[in-house]
């Protein structure tokens, strides 16, 4: 709006409209109608005093031979928001409002708009901008009428009709002032419907409620109705009011300038004692009310707010969250693959052995062998990357079999683009802002904003409370885990089109059809720790399982699975059911094969330097290392355990002395892990160590013969599965079904020996089982019983129930048998453990 008025800042000086005769002061009605000029001054008294009215009261008087006409159309009633301006003095740009068309400047108007034959003298101009009109005061001669100079200037206003430019299709009107106006200058606005009050004349007296008939003959008179509302009739509120709409909010502002603190009379329904109208604005509108609808709307602004946070977030996170975790995967940030910091590193180690990387070439000496050993696999697992179709390899092995190192630092040694992903930490993470957080570090998601969900479900809640459903403005971790794999999707497939020309000899392909065509382009994407934990809460592997089978089908990534579960295929079947693994299990190392990597990991460290003469290693200086066949073949070929081994025997122990304390240790962690612990879990101390004893005789278990047992008649199955996972045993399976039981690690086999010779501890907890089987066959004796008690009180002792209670009665004594046999055999072990510390 201030474009229409483009010089309404340029000029400071502030202008009052008063009127001057032309004329001889001795005849001031002379001429039909006195012209008058514009005075300008610097801070006008006179012009500041009427702007808010006489004296700055908020109200003009009309004398004696004097009255006041309102006319209105002088201002567009838009520029209503000049007013909320600070640094703008509305008093200094009232008269250049009328800029660009001089004819519309206030005083113009009130000239045009009387006419020439008119005997009254215009003595002052009161611009109202706010409601876009002015007030006209005058004087007349004492015979004229007021009734009858407004009837002549409403009828030369319709013969002549007076348009402003800014609104050239309503006239201008003008009508007489009844009342007396109050020009308050508030930051109140126009509005088609006005508030009519009704106060009595005389403080102490009371007022009369107008009917609505008198309120429309009253307020008719300046434009069209739309509606009249009195005041509740259970309403106690004082003054007593009633509601006026009008049409248009120009007939709104002409009744209320023209009627405020008008006194009805007793012969129009005022009372005995009239009623004065006090009229003002009704302000629709509150100051708050955008918020207040908001909040009273949460159907519609909560959809349209998730839709708007939505499209935020794909426009602007989802670019920069893309960009990160291509900087993940190609390691563009990381200063170790830096060329700078590899030939500082590279001039460093050659001056000096630095401790770190003697570490590192001990580790890999020692390793050798193992590689050498399962070159087939390393061999397979990079045949299949070279592969056309879908790759979805599976790594199985039991836990320190050296899958990790397998893949990385063999099978995809010198491969970039590679993408490690941890689920351990992800399983582990409590909570779902700790999840989405940890998922977000595997892959360089970010930023990421995992507190949001937390805010976002108590949201949830209340609008739940507030309209009686769900809004959906939380997201469940499902779907937030689902937007990070869908970003890591997208990513690498960006990486993997990258360098691709127009000048390739298949740029007519689409890019599904060029990834399918060139796999060596696709990144390598590597699960480490599948399924940990997985009985705890499956919602993380089932997400990554769909995400790792979306990345296979559309050809954007390789996908490497390393697991210690035996049982993988129940959950991958779900995401690829008709596909087929690609799978290698990884066992433990032969015999020979354990022996070449400790005496490696211990020829490590030699001084291949020096003068002519070699210097022997320190495998072939110790003479204990003859002890190094029987200790492997109690440790086994577990690779963290024959490291361990290593690293003791290079302190200086013999290998009898550092198999015997890793038996010890390993005997402490079964003890501590398995059987004493009090903590809640899926088996219980008398079944573990029934698994000890009977491991500690045989190297292997039948599967179904252990299910008999009277301690694993109880939930067996879903027990020996919780102990599997604790990777306490293995279960060997043929054919698709569990035929065997074998130690979780080999050295567990010595260690469940080393329990058993302890013969309190073995007293202790064999009493613990015998206790528990007494239990059961006395709660079965109960049972049979009680059933015996039933049939003998059958009349007549029908020959229809010999046959039950012939079993029953066997069933009973081969119970009490049992529990007789129990006790005798407690009451040794009692004794045991009454004789020995």
């Amino acid at each position: 709006m201030l474009g229409i008025y483009p010089r309404l800042l340029s000029r400071p000086l502030a202008y009052s409209y008063t009127a001057r005769a032309l004329g001889t002061v001795a005849n001031p009605y002379k001429h039909a109608f006195i012209r008058h000029e514009v005075l300008r001054t610097f801070g006008s008294e006179r012009y500041k005093s009427t702007i808010a009215g006489d004296n700055r009261s908020g109200h003009i008087e009309a004398g004696k031979n004097e009255g006041i006409f309102f006319i209105d159309n002088v201002f567009p009633l838009k520029l209503n928001f000049i007013m909320w301006l600070p640094f703008i003095d509305v008093e200094k740009l009232v008269p250049q409002l009328a800029h660009p068309d001089p004819a519309a400047d206030p005083g113009k108007l009130a000239e045009r708009a009387l006419p020439s034959k008119l005997n009254i003298r215009v003595t002052e101009v009161l611009p109202r901008v706010a409601e876009g009109g002015a007030f006209i005061k005058f004087s007349h001669a004492p015979e004229d009428e007021v009734k009858t100079i407004e009837k002549r200037v409403k009828n030369f206003l319709k013969d002549k009709p007076i348009k402003p430019w800014f609104n050239p299709f309503q006239r201008v009107r003008t009508s007489l002032v009844q009342g007396r106006p109050w020009v308050e200058d508030l930051h109140r606005w126009p509005n088609t419907r006005v508030k009519v009050e009704f106060v009595p004349t005389l403080p102490g007296q009371s007022a009369e409620e107008l009917s609505q008939e008198t309120l429309y003959s009253l307020f008719r008179r300046y434009g069209k109705l739309a509606d009249i509302k009195p005041q509740p009739a259970d309403s106690k509120d004082l003054p007593k009011y009633a509601y006026v709409t009008f049409s248009k909010v120009r007939h709104a502002i002409m009744a209320k300038n023209c009627m405020h603190g008008f006194v009805v009379p007793v012969s129009e329904g005022g009372g005995n004692q009239g009623t004065m109208l006090k009229i003002a604005y009704d302000q629709k509108r509150k100051a708050h009310w955008i918020w207040d609808w908001l909040v009273s709307h949460p159907r519609f602004v909560i959809p349209a707010l998730l839709a708007f946070v939505g499209t935020v977030t794909v426009a602007v996170f989802d670019p920069i969250r893309t960009f990160f975790i291509k900087a993940h995967v190609t390691r563009t940030f990381h200063i170790k693959d830096n060329r700078i910091y590899k030939w500082l590193s590279s001039q460093a180690s050659r001056a000096t052995d630095v401790l770190s990387l003697r570490r590192h070439r001990t580790e890999d000496a020692g390793l050798t062998a193992i590689w050498e050993d399962r070159k087939d696999d390393i061999n397979q697992i990079q045949t299949w990357l070279m592969e056309s179709a879908d790759t979805f390899i599976v790594i199985q092995g039991p836990r320190g079999s050296g899958k990790k190192e397998l893949v990385l630092d063999q099978a995809l040694k010198g491969r970039k683009n590679t993408l490690l992903i941890d689920c351990k930490p992800i399983q582990e993470a409590k909570g779902d802002s700790s999840t989405i957080r940890a998922a977000a570090l595997e892959v360089g998601y970010r930023p990421v904003f995992s507190w949001t969900n937390n805010i976002s479900s108590l949201l949830d809640l209340a609008a739940q409370g507030t309209i009686g459903t769900k809004t959906g403005f939380s997201e469940t971790l499902d779907a937030q885990l689902a937007k990070i794999w869908q970003n890591t999707a997208n990513a690498l497939k960006q990486i993997a089109l990258e360098g691709r020309s127009k000048d390739d000899k298949d740029s007519d392909l689409d890019d599904d059809a060029y990834l399918e065509a060139h796999p060596e382009r696709r990144p390598t994407v590597v699960l480490d720790n599948f399924l940990h934990k997985s009985q705890e809460n499956s919602v993380v592997y089932d997400k990554v399982s769909e995400w790792a089978a979306g990345l296979t089908t559309a050809n954007i990534a390789h996908v490497i699975f390393l697991t210690n579960d035996v049982s993988f295929s129940k959950s991958l079947s779900k995401a690829l059911p008709d596909r087929v693994f690609r799978q290698i299990a990884l066992g433990d190392c032969s015999p020979e094969v354990a022996k070449r990597f400790v005496i490696n990991h211990l020829d490590a460290d030699a001084d291949e330097g020096g003068g002519p003469e070699k210097k022997p290693k320190p495998s072939e200086m110790r003479e204990d290392l003859a002890e190094l066949d029987d200790c492997i073949s109690t440790l086994g070929g577990r690779l963290t355990d024959l490291e361990f081994l290593a690293r003791r025997i290079k302190t200086g122990e013999t290998p009898k002395k550092a198999v015997r304390e890793i038996t010890d240790q390993s005997a402490s962690e079964i003890l501590k892990m398995y059987i004493l612990d009090s903590s809640p879990r899926k088996w219980t101390a008398e079944q573990a160590w029934l698994i000890v004893t009977s491991l500690a005789s045989t190297e292997c278990l039948r599967y179904n013969e252990l299910l008999l047992s009277d301690v694993f008649k109880s939930g067996g199955e879903a027990t020996l599965q919780a102990l599997e996972q604790a990777e306490m045993i293995s279960i060997v399976s043929s054919n698709g079904r569990p035929t065997s039981i074998k130690p979780g690690k080999p050295v567990y086999a010595a260690a469940f020996r080393q329990l058993t010779e302890d013969h309190v501890l073995k007293a202790r907890l064999d009493l613990a089982i015998l206790t528990e089987m007494i239990k059961v066959e006395t709660a079965g004796i109960d049972k049979y019983e009680a059933e015996l008690n039933l049939l003998g009180n059958l009349p007549g002792q029908p020959k229809e129930v010999r046959g039950r209670v012939r079993w029953l009665l066997g069933k009973l004594w081969t119970g009490q048998e049992k529990v007789e046999k129990y006790e005798r055999e407690s009451g040794g072990l009692k004794k045991i453990l009454q004789q020995e510390f």
